[in-house]
């Protein structure tokens, strides 16, 4: 392989899985058609950078009420609601809903293996816990993976994509109440069902760590907090694991998977202190959630996690018995930067939406306060690998960036394609290291309403959608400098990368 140049003897196999991702609420739009319940999103404004995206209610009297920040408790009486006077870009998004035939047709034009995408929970059952689904919904997605097809793109698709239904939130607590376990259940069964033969490879949860990795975020999460993130996972482990189970038995082709935020955890300094706390971060925010789903039981560290934090689980017989006989065919995880760990005083400090905590010298960072670095994806496929021997896929990474429209229309975004390129060499390195890669899927292949802060202008895609942050513009889709890159890189299977 040669250092300096951009062409090389690639090590990505025959059949390789190229292509792109996207996630129901943030490019499909159409929020409230064809018998589509709300989720959360649905009530979340949009925000930045440095503001935080908010969500809108009706207070006890039916009062429209001061928004409050996403994550945090209604007051008593209250109800989530969508009001005037307030934008939701979730609502629009990319108008996928209407446009995913000429989306699809772009993505063939890239060359395309697979897409990957997930279903709107309450698209197929409106409040989450009906008995039967909303024909409308189920109908919606048949068409979309019969497009896929006919298109020669394999769906990868996520059943649950942080979308669960507003009722569900609402009356039943969300995720802290074992009964969604049910409803869950109920809701992957009639995706394996209604979709077998056009859909073999699944996902059933993102970045399911999340409630665990985010703890910190808080400043200084409490027992209660670790209480509730550690049951309300446990849920959804038993959840996963009954759908996998289900899976199987429908269909022995069903390739399913968990899907991991994958942040890569370095020591601040080689102080002994720092490197044991860098192990610790990575049971927590890592190997807490892949063990389960993995190998079907905690690790042995989860004992001494909820004693420090006095969790105390409610787990079944059956729920161990779930978890042992449902795990997962592959691995696959998001990566988009890695951190540092350190007991000693932070000086210089790294703040992003989705990250915080030291600045690490060695990197550079984005508009948005993530670190570029590609040898994290190696480190962390390498050490992934060598723990569970399962097939792999990086099914998100990508570059949030501001992009400038030419007068010619043209859009020259060097820095996503110089981005990209590292990265394909880190998963090229660690294929030739051992490493059972089967897939790679970019995060917003096409523009996307950021998860994050709402916004549109933090660009993903290879292809530009013509919309901004308040929703004003065409909708319009347009070919980026790094769309016919990409093509490229699929079309030589990761060899030509310049």
């Amino acid at each position: 392989m040669e250092e300096s140049g951009c062409k090389n003897m690639a090590n990505f196999p025959n059949g390789f899985l190229w292509g792109g991702a996207t996630a129901a609420n943030q490019v499909e739009g159409a929020y409230n058609e064809d018998g589509r319940g709300l989720a959360k999103t649905d009530v979340t404004t949009g925000g930045t950078k440095d503001k935080p995206r908010m969500v809108t209610y009706i207070d006890k009297d039916g009062k429209p009420g001061e928004m409050i920040a996403y994550g945090s408790s209604l007051p008593e009486g209250a109800h989530y609601a969508v009001l005037d006077g307030y934008y939701y870009p979730n609502h629009k998004g990319v108008d996928q809903y209407h446009r995913y035939q000429e989306d699809f047709a772009l993505f063939k034009e890239m060359g395309f293996k697979q897409y990957r995408l997930s279903i709107s929970w309450s698209r197929l059952y409106t409040r989450g816990d009906e008995k039967e689904p909303n024909k409308a919904g189920v109908e919606h997605y048949r068409k979309v993976f019969e497009e896929l097809r006919k298109n020669d793109i394999e769906p990868l698709v996520t059943i649950w994509h942080f979308d669960t239904p507003l009722v569900l939130e609402e009356e039943y607590g969300g995720w802290s109440n074992r009964k969604l376990i049910e409803f869950y259940v109920r809701f992957a069964t009639t995706c394996f069902t209604e979709y077998k033969g056009l859909v073999h490879n699944w996902l059933t949860f993102n970045e399911i760590n999340n409630p665990i990795q985010f703890l910190d975020m808080k400043g200084h999460p409490s027992d209660e907090d670790y209480q509730e993130a550690c049951q309300l996972l446990h849920h959804q482990f038993v959840a996963s694991a009954k759908a996998v189970q289900i899976g199987h038995a429908i269909n022995q082709q069903n390739r399913i998977g968990c899907m991991i935020c994958g942040i890569t955890w370095y020591p601040g300094t080689c102080d002994p202190k720092d490197i044991l706390a860098n192990r610790h971060a990575w049971e927590k925010n890592i190997f807490y959630c892949g063990d389960v789903q993995c190998k079907g039981y905690y690790g042995t560290y989860a004992k001494r996690l909820w004693k420090e934090h006095n969790v105390e689980l409610e787990i079944t017989e059956e729920d161990l018995m779930d978890l042992a006989n449902g795990t997962v065919d592959m691995y696959t995880f998001s990566y988009y930067m890695s951190q540092l760990v350190t007991t000693h005083e932070i000086r210089d400090i790294v703040q992003g939406n989705f990250s915080s905590g030291a600045k690490n010298p060695y990197l550079s960072y984005s508009d948005w306060g993530w670190g570029f670095d590609a040898d994290g994806l190696q480190y962390y496929l390498e050490m992934i690998y060598d723990r569970y021997e399962l097939p792999i896929m990086v099914v998100e990474n990508g570059l949030g960036a501001y992009d400038t429209v030419e007068e010619d229309g043209s859009i020259h975004d060097d820095y996503r394609i110089e981005y990209y390129r590292e990265h394909i060499k880190a998963m090229d390195r660690a294929i030739e290291n051992g490493v059972d890669l089967i897939g790679y899927t970019t995060w917003g292949c096409i523009d996307v309403v950021s998860a994050g802060t709402g916004e549109i202008r933090k660009r993903y895609g290879f292809i530009y959608v013509d919309v901004d942050d308040e929703g004003n513009g065409s909708m319009d889709r347009s070919r980026k400098d790094s769309f016919y890159w990409y093509k490229k890189v699929i079309a030589s299977n990761g060899e030509d990368l310049s």
